[in-house]
Parts: structure tokens; C-alpha cells; sequence
């Protein structure tokens, strides 16, 4: 057994709740997507090396796809999809809070796997899983819900409909905003990758916990602007269209500059 299954078995004792799924299968491959389109040469030949031929899209839903495991070794890494972290006022207090939660999290994930890439003393195996949780873990980043309340466990307690189906907000958010624009995958990711160079930068300058910060910035909106109960279909789209896009592509840009990093 390697050394990163071990680990995961020794924090079981910390992780009490399936938090669900995130972005869809749909979401969490347009992130994987813009990110392949922006990762350096010297990138693209190591994760090659590593994870062979397949396109980053083809790994972004594994960590979803193993919680239907039914032997209990990948229990652990649920609690590894999100943060939760209620209204905070500033930068400084959220801050404080990302870095005050106990037991793995998204936060600490995305931290302690970006570093396992990038240690050369980690065999290629771990380096194969971490890189797959990676992808992924910085698409949750990029939807708010995974960074959102802890009394709402990021909205999944909000119930809502959506167009008539019975739903709550986070998997709104997760996959039935981004499938009701009818594209796929690819024609999404070509459809929103059109910043320039210096756009590009811009979005993917700052650090984790800027990310992480606006992350939450962009759940407090969508909070104070859904309302519990309510029937939704175009005006929920109309109002939302924009947020949902821009954070795709600000999880896909940012994705590419962890691993051109980590690579």
C-alpha cells in the first residue's frame, strides 16, 4: 500500500459527512480544459510522464467517481472537496478562519498535494493520485458553495427549485446552472477562454487564500441573492450567467498556474 493511501486511512477518525458532488462531470472538465490551454511545454511533458496521453478533462471527475468505492479506503478524502466558513467581513478574518479549520479540507489539500507533485522524492503512483485530486480540488475551489457556510453545509440544506425540479442551491450550482446552457465540454472552454495575455495573468495573479477569499466573496452574493423556496428558470440564469462563467474560467486559468508551478 503507498504512502499516500496510508495517510488517508490514519484521518478517517477526522471525517463524519459526504458532502456531495461538485461542478458535474461538465463544470469540473471545462475547468480541466482552459487549464490544459495554458500550461507551459515543460508542464505538458511531465504530466505526460506522469498520467500518460489522456487530456486533463479525463481525470477531473475521478475524486467524484471514487466515493461510490464501496472498500472505505477513499472515505477520507470527502471532506477534502470543500471549506466551509461562514460570512466573514475582510480579508484578514477570512483569513484567519481558512486557516483556523481543523482536519483536511480543501484548503489543505490543494496545499499538501501541490506539494507532494512537486517533491521529487514522491514516487510517480502518489504523484498519478495527487495530480488527479488536484485538478479536480482547484475546480471545487472555483465554485463558491465549497467555500461557503457551515450552518447550510454550502447550501446543500437551501432548498429551491429549478425550472420546476426540486433541487437545492449547491447543486445548482454544481451542475444544473452549467448543463441548462446546452454546451459541451469543450465547446464550453472555447467558448470562454477569449481573454488576452494580460487578462489571463491578472485573474491568475495573487495567492491560495486571495482565491480561496474571492471564492467566498462570490458565495456571500449568490447567498443574498437566492432566496429559500423560490421557483427559478430564465431569471435565475439571466442574473447568474456571468458569475458561473467567469468562476469556470478563473478555475481553469488558476488550475494551469498551480501546475506549470508544481511541474
Amino acid at each position: 500500500m503507498n504512502k499516500l493511501i496510508s495517510n488517508l486511512i490514519l484521518i478517517t477518525a477526522f471525517l463524519t459527512f459526504n458532502f456531495g458532488y461538485s461542478w458535474g462531470t461538465t463544470g469540473h472538465r471545462i475547468v480541466a480544459e482552459i487549464a490544459e490551454n495554458h500550461l507551459s511545454g515543460h508542464a505538458k511533458r511531465q504530466l505526460k510522464k506522469i498520467i500518460g496521453g489522456q487530456k486533463l478533462a479525463y481525470w477531473a471527475n475521478w475524486p467524484d467517481y471514487i466515493k461510490a468505492d464501496t472498500t472505505g479506503v477513499w472515505k477520507p478524502t470527502e471532506k477534502w472537496h470543500y471549506v466551509n466558513i461562514n460570512p466573514q467581513p475582510n480579508r484578514k478574518t477570512f483569513t484567519d478562519s481558512l486557516i483556523a479549520q481543523s482536519g483536511p479540507n480543501l484548503y489543505t489539500q490543494i496545499k499538501t498535494l501541490s506539494a507532494q507533485i512537486k517533491d521529487k522524492n514522491t514516487s510517480k503512483k502518489d504523484k498519478e493520485i495527487a495530480l488527479r485530486f488536484l485538478i479536480h480540488l482547484v475546480g471545487d475551489l472555483a465554485q463558491p458553495l465549497h467555500v461557503g457556510r457551515a450552518e447550510d453545509l454550502g447550501g446543500n440544506t437551501i432548498k429551491l427549485k429549478f425550472f420546476g425540479d426540486n433541487t437545492n442551491l449547491h447543486s445548482l450550482w454544481d451542475s444544473k446552472l452549467v448543463d441548462s446552457q446546452k454546451y459541451s465540454f469543450s465547446e464550453y472552454a472555447r467558448v470562454l477562454d477569449v481573454k488576452s495575455k494580460e487578462e489571463n495573468r491578472q485573474i491568475q495573479s495573487g495567492s491560495l487564500e486571495d482565491w480561496f477569499f474571492d471564492s467566498h466573496q462570490m458565495a456571500n452574493r449568490i447567498y443574498s441573492q437566492t432566496a429559500a423556496g423560490t421557483s427559478y428558470s430564465y431569471d435565475y440564469n439571466y442574473k447568474f450567467q456571468p458569475l458561473l462563467e467567469r468562476q469556470l474560467l478563473y478555475g481553469g486559468l488558476r488550475l494551469a498556474k498551480i501546475l506549470n508551478e508544481v511541474l
